[in-house]
């Protein structure tokens, strides 16, 4: 026993020993003294939630230690995106990123960031330069005492030093996450190819794409409409879930700046945020910005047809490094119309991508804007991914800026694969920024935006794009004119809104069918009565929304189905029509797309199918079964996550999620509100803002999922801005 005793002790020391080494001993420094290459005294104020608040003398201080305290908290996170763009993951992570890098490098994401880099001006030049300064300080003075996951067993490495190009890699993650559609666009040319063409047209039209895109909610209401007087501004940013988030907050203070909100760890300057004057937040614009071309190639020698004449493509030959393997060669023709980035069937598909033509970055001009003429003229310059931004004022103003980028197509869409050979597919040129939309002190007071078209019929230029159906910015306008004088708490509860006009009318259509036409199954009679008694809350403990949502599904694919031209049904690209289009169908009940027109029938059939689909997942009877049972999520962190018994301190879940892609609450399997920011503009000490996760990369820190609960919950956290309650203070000064 002695000896068991004995065993068990060093065992428990040398744990106690490696987890202060690994998880401990790393974590940032946030308080006391140090020294730095700035020009001047500063601090850093790290609020109770961990979120840094610099003060610095001028703004180049200011960004250098902004690229220090992030590398601080997410260093990890920084490095795993550059390498996730450059396409370098499978350098330190093995052959199971070997596709991803295939595919990043098939896109020729890097030298598109090393081209952009040589063409910075004078001004977004000094802004990285700056913060990559901040970025190496940190790298280099912390040399062995990297966060945890630089050191796990089978993935340890050293992060290599940070340049201007990384900050160009991360932006350009976020761009592809955005816009890259390719996927879809190839499995609708596959599916166009098989279908009637006009029933195609209906179920999958130019200016709609996906049925749930990455997208978020931003709106502002004038002072007529809130009990300050002054207007108020609220953003939710929905992006695929992740830990750590893809967001962090902070705080910039010098001379002409004073800025907090969110940012992209990687980059500096604030994203969405407020400063003394102003406010802004943003959503995704949705615009087609990339195109695939059906080359007519010969991959052995690069030859390929354009306008009847043969070409010749660039060859761009890569070298993948395999952690654990041998390193891969990507050979990529690059054409007129961009990289060869997809072959099957025979044909070898171009990428045309507005992120390869410029690069723009306005957000430190954003940042220190003090009116509409100045934020507008920042973004002027702004290149993408094309969003919404929507803003507010201490003056009592609210606007609304569609911009960047947005190709010109004359004469057609580019929602498929198009002929490359034919020269009858270019591009002309971009939309000019003083035509793109926007909106000054709209007379209603309310501007709205959850990735909707927000081009007019008659706009002078031809547009396409994946917007969103109409139910997410409906709901919103619905729930700002409930109450007359609205406040930070009432757009906390819009946010978080669960209800869904899309499944309620599925319901009640499936109610309506069932009243006409009955049904003998037992489990059709149990659903009725669920749905009779629902009021259109997607909440995660109720049976209504699995019915409605297993429906909706079953009715997509079927759809889908009904429009393949009679042949053997086989290689169905697996994609469904949005929600509106299912609603439009069930409204209009066209003659030819259901057999013998009976739509009350085909509309049962697939009911009782979806039901027996969901008893299969949660038995009987109806009445017990569980939204939230369908919709998990489990938050893993990449690599922390997989590491046997200590898994659960790095990820989180799986937990129940309310809401649905058609609610205000855009919850899917994969994607959510990234974050929450309310910013009132008649007092900036109420305005509030919450990450999904935490502030820090460190699974030891306090701050890693500190903030997880109140997300959960809808509930927010103030935007210390003037008055800042500092838990710890780290004084900064210039070295000698």
């Amino acid at each position: 026993m002695r000896i068991v005793n004995v065993c068990i002790a060093v065992f428990m020391l040398f744990v106690v020993i490696a987890v202060y080494r690994y998880a401990i001993r790393p974590l940032p420094q946030t308080s006391g003294e140090m020294t730095a290459p700035v020009r001047a005294p500063a601090t850093i104020k790290r609020d109770v939630r961990g979120v840094p608040h610099i003060e610095a003398s001028s703004w180049q201080d200011a960004i250098f230690l902004q690229g220090y305290v992030t590398a601080q908290d997410r260093l990890w996170q920084m490095d795993g995106l550059r390498r996730f763009s450059a396409g370098e993951l499978a350098e330190v992570f093995g052959p199971r990123m070997l596709a991803n890098d295939e595919r990043s490098r098939r896109m020729r994401i890097k030298a598109v960031a090393e081209a952009h880099a040589k063409h910075l001006s004078a001004s977004e030049q000094s802004v990285l330069t700056e913060y990559a300064r901040g970025v190496n300080y940190f790298i280099d003075t912390h040399r062995g005492d990297y966060s945890l996951e630089f050191s796990i067993p089978g993935n340890s490495y050293n992060p290599r030093a940070w340049s201007i190009t990384d900050s160009i890699l991360v932006g350009l993650a976020m761009f592809r996450d955005l816009t890259d559609g390719s996927r879809f666009e190839l499995a609708k040319g596959t599916l166009a190819g098989m279908a009637d063409p006009a029933k195609m047209k209906v179920l999958f039209p130019p200016v709609q794409g996906g049925y749930v895109n990455p997208g978020s909610n931003a709106w502002a209401v004038s002072g007529a409409h809130t009990a300050s007087g002054k207007p108020i501004l609220a953003n939710d940013p929905h992006l695929a879930y992740s830990i750590p988030g893809p967001w962090h907050l902070v705080h910039l203070k010098a001379p002409g700046l004073n800025v907090a909100g969110a940012a992209l760890p990687g980059v500096p300057c604030i994203i969405t945020g407020h400063n003394d004057q102003i406010a802004w937040g943003v959503t995704n614009l949705e615009t087609d910005v990339l195109d695939l071309y059906a080359e007519q190639m010969d991959q052995r020698n690069g030859h390929y047809l354009f306008r009847e004449k043969l070409e010749q493509a660039e060859l761009d030959r890569e070298m993948v490094g395999v952690k654990g393997g041998n390193s891969v060669n990507v050979d990529v023709w690059v054409t007129r119309h961009g990289p060869i980035v997809d072959e099957r069937n025979g044909k070898a598909y171009a990428m045309r991508w507005d992120a390869m033509d410029g690069f723009g970055f306005p957000f430190f001009d954003i940042d220190r804007a003090e009116n509409w003429e100045e934020f507008r003229s920042a973004l002027s310059h702004y290149w993408g991914p094309a969003q919404n931004f929507v803003y507010a004022d201490k003056a009592g103003h609210i606007g609304y800026q569609a911009a960047g980028r947005v190709p010109v197509r004359r004469g057609f869409d580019g929602d498929m694969p198009l002929d490359g050979a034919s020269g009858s597919y270019e591009w002309d040129a971009y939309v000019p920024f003083d035509q793109m939309p926007s909106q000054y002190d709209p007379p209603s007071g309310i501007i709205a935006t959850a990735n909707q078209n927000p081009f007019a019929p008659e706009f002078a230029f031809r547009v396409d794009g994946n917007f969103s159906d109409r139910y997410r910015v409906q709901q919103i306008r619905n729930l700002l004119a409930r109450k007359s004088r609205l406040d930070v708490e009432d757009m906390l509860t819009i946010q978080k809104d669960v209800y869904s006009e899309y499944d309620y009318l599925l319901a009640q259509q499936v109610i309506a069918a069932f009243t006409k036409r009955g049904s003998k199954e037992e489990i059709a009679h149990q659903a009725i009565d669920v749905l009779r008694n629902w009021n259109g809350q997607m909440e995660k403990d109720q049976a209504a929304p699995m019915i409605t949502e297993l429906l909706s599904r079953g009715l997509g694919e079927a759809l889908v189905i009904s429009i393949v031209l009679p042949r053997p049904i086989k290689g169905i690209p697996n994609i469904r029509p949005r929600p509106q289009i299912i609603e439009q169908l069930l409204r209009d009940r066209p003659t030819g797309w259901i057999s013998k027109d009976n739509w009350d029938g085909w509309l049962l059939d697939n009911f009782v199918h979806a039901l027996n689909a969901g008893r299969r997942e949660q038995g009987m009877p109806v009445s017990r079964w569980r939204w939230g049972g369908m919709l998990r999520w489990k938050i893993e962190h990449p690599v922390g996550g997989r590491l046997p018994f200590i898994d659960r301190f790095f990820n989180i879940g799986p937990v129940e999620m309310s809401g649905s892609g058609t609610s205000v609450k855009q919850t899917t399997a994969v994607i959510g509100p990234s974050e929450r920011m309310v910013v009132d503009l008649g007092n900036l000490e109420n305005s509030v803002q919450n990450l999904m996760a935490g502030e820090s990369g460190f699974v030891a820190s306090a701050h890693y999922k500190d903030q997880w609960d109140a997300y959960y919950a809808g509930k927010s956290f103030p935007m210390q801005f003037e008055r800042i309650d500092a838990k710890d203070v780290l004084r900064v000064r210039p070295e000698r």
